[in-house]
């Protein structure tokens, strides 16, 4: 089984500038700049955030936050959306919250790429 830097070492390989912080508790902030999106947002790209729980990977990651600007295109909240939801390692609220989650089995065998995956079939579904 790889580690958490070993996984994130993949992540950063396909996108450059993404950073893995230690945040306490034995959880890190996983920080992906400029995801790309597909059309039907109201930018072609956001930073994607999300959190590396304690536990993982037998603890699936869970949610995460983009730029806190970012709607769909006509300009409507996206769903399952909030703004002002804070981070472990984050401060202020400057950030877009979404409450969404793993709607595959997770098991120990998956990655934190898997995890990405899940998070662009979340920007794929436009809604």
């Amino acid at each position: 089984m790889k580690t958490v830097e070993e996984q994130f070492a993949e992540i950063s390989a396909t996108f450059s500038g993404a950073t893995l912080t230690p945040v306490g508790g034995g959880m890190h902030l996983v920080r992906v700049p400029n995801f790309p999106l597909p059309e039907g947002w109201s930018q072609s790209s956001t930073e994607i955030r999300f959190v590396v729980p304690n536990g993982y990977p037998y603890a699936a990651p869970d949610c995460f936050w983009a730029d806190m600007a970012l709607r769909l295109r006509g300009g409507a909240m996206p769903k399952n959306a909030t703004l002002g939801q804070t981070m472990p390692g984050q401060t202020d609220a400057q950030t877009l919250w979404f409450s969404w989650h793993v709607n595959t089995a997770w098991n120990p065998s998956c990655t934190l790429s898997t995890y990405v995956k899940v998070i662009r079939t979340r920007f794929e579904a436009l809604q």
